[in-house]
């Protein structure tokens, strides 16, 4: 590493008795914990964090759009946020991805997860021979460049395509469009396999980056207990888990709902391509109002699988996420039968391991059930978590049993 002096950054000085998160290497400096800011940073500059009596805590990129106005990468004078530091994060990041893929019956990987690999706000999917790159910070998008130099050198992929995240305009004052960033356009419908089952997924359209790798263990997981099952997955997307269920774990039969009548006929395909589809039922509509019809004739489950959207992206909205989580696991054990399996995950990064778990106590309380949770699980090791930034465990699925 170069030695640098960093007199000549602007330095935003933190308030005091606010400082302690970032000298525990937590990457996301909040705009209420600013004290003040000496210079004048445009957006995507770097900048020196200071405690509030000037002592030098890290570096960071500012965004003065963002609710988030720097985004940390570097804790020592030392170190550089140059080409050089993204090229041996990068390098780590997959590093980890090799030695997992050994042992992987998947041609799909998270390569960059973003706090996790010290690259707040970049994620990289590898799909087959493409990637898929979502910029979630303007921090990195402004060195876009670099990053997409970088990722065609170390991986040398057919192509790589942009996906934007909704909301990320306001979020970070981000002006992205999908669309390729190097090489050549993937095809519409691209396959992939993963533990034994077969996905066609469209990486430019589709969901996120085109499929939920990070539930790639607990699709396998799950089906061990669907064996002779009737299964209901909610919030089914591409048929992830009923094809899991169905072709892994040889569930009787499994319906599917999703409101995005393109996913629906996306799952329609992938259990025709698995052979399964005399077993599966694919149907589009509202989770919630599904429920509801489903609780009133009466018909019963053995195994209920509750996969939503993250409920919220602000912390301002955490009580709206709990009582969304709430009335959505209530109906799910409604329609359950006694002894039945309950799938539940949350993706909400707000709502910790410990709130969720509090949410099935309220639900078990409020419904007379007893649920035991028989496994506590999380994203598959290719989405690690950084003990610097809690908020990386987002994916939380708890495997139960209801009485």
């Amino acid at each position: 590493m170069s030695s640098v002096s960093t007199d000549h950054f602007p330095r935003v000085r933190i308030k005091s008795r606010r400082a302690q998160p970032f000298f525990g290497r937590h990457p996301w400096v909040f705009a209420g914990a600013i004290q003040s800011i000496d210079g004048d940073p445009a957006p995507g500059d770097e900048v020196v964090l200071a405690a509030h009596d000037g002592q030098f805590i890290g570096k960071g990129i500012f965004n003065p759009h963002s609710n988030i106005r720097v985004r940390m990468y570097a804790w020592d004078e030392t170190t550089l946020l140059d080409r050089e530091l993204w090229s041996r994060r990068l390098d780590d990041a997959i590093d980890l991805r090799k030695r997992l893929i050994v042992h992987s019956e998947s041609s799909a990987c998270r390569i960059v997860n973003s706090e996790a690999d010290g690259l707040s706000g970049l994620t990289v999917d590898r799909y087959g021979d493409w990637l898929a790159v979502q910029f979630t910070s303007l921090a990195l998008a402004h060195r876009r460049d670099d990053i997409v130099g970088l990722l065609k050198e170390k991986l040398q992929p057919r192509g790589i395509w942009l996906r934007t995240e909704k909301g990320i305009r306001d979020a970070e004052g981000l002006e992205l469009d999908d669309g390729l960033l190097a090489g050549v356009e993937p095809e519409r419908t691209m396959f992939i396999e993963e533990n034994g089952v077969s996905f066609g997924i469209d990486l430019c359209q589709g969901q996120k980056t085109g499929f939920y790798c990070d539930q790639r263990d607990n699709r396998a997981a799950i089906a061990r207990y669907c064996h002779g099952q009737k299964v209901l997955d909610l919030f089914c997307y591409s048929g992830g888990f009923s094809l899991a269920a169905v072709k892994l774990g040889g569930a009787k039969t499994s319906l599917g709902i999703d409101s995005s009548a393109t996913a629906i006929e996306l799952a329609k395909a992938n259990a025709q391509l698995n052979g399964v589809a005399e077993r599966t039922r694919f149907e589009q509509g509202a989770v919630f109002e599904t429920l509801e019809k489903l609780q009133q004739s009466q018909e019963r489950f053995d195994v209920v699988i509750l996969d939503p959207p993250k409920m919220v992206r602000h912390l301002k909205g955490i009580d709206k996420a709990i009582r969304g989580y709430h009335s959505l696991n209530r109906l799910a054990v409604d329609v359950l039968r006694p002894g039945g399996i309950l799938v539940t995950c949350s993706c909400t990064g707000h709502v910790s391991r410990e709130m969720f778990a509090q949410i099935l106590a309220d639900v078990s309380q409020r419904s007379h059930r007893p649920i035991q949770i028989l496994e506590a699980r999380g994203a598959a090791p290719d989405h690690p978590v950084s003990t610097y930034c809690p908020e990386s465990e987002y994916l939380k699925c708890f495997i139960c049993r209801v009485l």
